[in-house]
C-alpha cells in the first residue's frame, strides 16, 4: 500500500525517508496517512520510525515540508540511544500515529502538563521486527503517560493486527498475562534511556501505571482533534510544517508536481558512513 523513497546518504544528517502510496503519490507520514485503517473496528495506521533492536533515533521531521523520517540531531551529531543493560536499542517497534498531534499550548487535564508538539508515539509489541518507514495496522491495548522535560508524551501500547497472537491481545492486562515483564521493562527503559546522556530519569503521570484501551482511545481521539485544528490553520503552531498532498481544504495542500520538485532538489540515496562500533556496547548504570 505504501512504499518508501530514501534520499541523501545513510547514517548522515542528509538522510531522509519519504513515503509514496500505491499510485506513486508523495505523502507526508504526519498528515496524509489516515489515522484509522478501519474506524469501525478501531484499527489504526502506525508509521514505524525505529525498528525493534535498533539504536538510531529516527523520527518524523515535523518541521520540514512533507515531514520525512530523519535521524534526530544532538549537538550537531546523529543521535543514538544507548543499549541500557539488559536491553538492546529500542525494545519495541517504535513509531507514531499519523494525523495526531500533542498540542504544546494545551495543558492536559489528566497529567497537568502541556503536549510535546509531536504526533502521538506508539510501542508495537508484536513478534515481527518491522522496517523503517513501514506502515502497519495495529490495535490499541493501552497507554503510558511519560512526562518528558515538563511535557506530556503519551506512549500508546499496540500490536500489529497481523501478528500470529494478535487475537489474544485485547487490552493492557493481556500484555502482562501473555508477555510477563514486558510492561515493567518498558517503564524501566523510558525511565533510564537518557541517563547515558547525563540527564536525570524521566518521570511519569499516574505513578507509571498503564491505562487501559478505553483510556488510550480517548487520548488518541483528543490528539486527532488537535491535529484537525492544526492542519486547517493558515499559520501552524510552534514551527510545525503542514505541507501535505491529500488533505482537502488544508491551506497547506501541495500539488503533486510541487511535491515532486521538492524531492528532486534532494540528493539521490547512497551509502554514507558506517555505524559506530560502540552501538553494540551495553551501558551499565544504577538501576533504581
Amino acid at each position: 500500500m505504501y512504499r518508501v523513497e530514501e534520499r541523501g546518504l545513510s547514517n548522515t544528517t542528509s538522510y531522509r525517508l519519504y513515503l509514496r502510496n500505491s499510485q506513486g503519490q508523495i505523502l507526508s507520514p504526519f498528515h496524509d496517512i489516515p489515522l484509522w485503517a478501519s474506524e469501525s473496528q478501531n484499527v489504526f495506521n502506525m508509521v514505524v520510525e525505529v525498528p525493534r533492536w535498533t539504536n538510531a533515533k529516527m523520527e518524523i521531521a515535523t518541521m520540514e515540508p512533507l515531514n520525512p523520517i530523519k535521524q534526530d540531531i544532538k549537538k550537531g551529531n546523529l543521535r543514538f540511544v544507548a543499549n541500557i543493560f539488559p536491553y538492546k536499542g529500542y525494545i519495541w517497534n517504535y513509531g507514531a500515529l499519523p494525523q495526531t498531534w500533542e498540542d504544546p499550548k494545551h495543558t492536559d487535564e489528566l497529567t497537568g502538563y502541556v503536549g510535546d508538539n509531536d504526533p502521538i508515539d506508539v510501542c508495537e509489541i508484536g513478534t515481527k521486527v518491522c522496517t523503517r518507514g513501514e506502515v502497519i495496522q495495529v490495535k490499541v491495548l493501552g497507554t503510558l503517560a511519560l512526562i518528558d522535560e515538563g511535557e506530556t508524551d503519551w506512549k500508546i501500547i499496540a500490536i500489529d493486527i497481523k501478528d500470529p497472537e494478535a487475537d489474544q491481545f485485547n487490552n493492557i492486562d493481556d500484555v502482562e498475562r501473555l508477555k510477563p515483564g514486558y510492561l515493567a521493562a518498558s517503564v524501566d527503559w523510558f525511565k533510564r534511556y537518557k541517563l547515558p546522556d547525563g540527564k536525570p530519569e524521566n518521570q511519569f503521570a499516574f505513578n507509571a501505571e498503564f491505562k487501559d484501551k478505553d483510556f488510550a482511545m480517548k487520548v488518541i481521539k483528543s490528539t486527532h482533534a488537535f491535529w484537525k485544528a492544526l492542519i486547517m490553520k493558515q499559520s501552524p503552531t510552534k514551527g510545525i510544517n503542514c505541507t501535505n498532498t491529500t488533505v482537502s481544504g488544508s491551506p497547506s495542500l501541495c500539488s503533486e508536481p510541487d511535491a515532486a520538485t521538492l524531492l528532486n532538489k534532494l540528493p539521490e540515496f547512497g551509502m554514507g558512513d558506517s555505524t559506530a562500533a560502540n552501538l553494540d556496547l551495553w551501558w551499565y548504570g544504577k538501576k533504581n
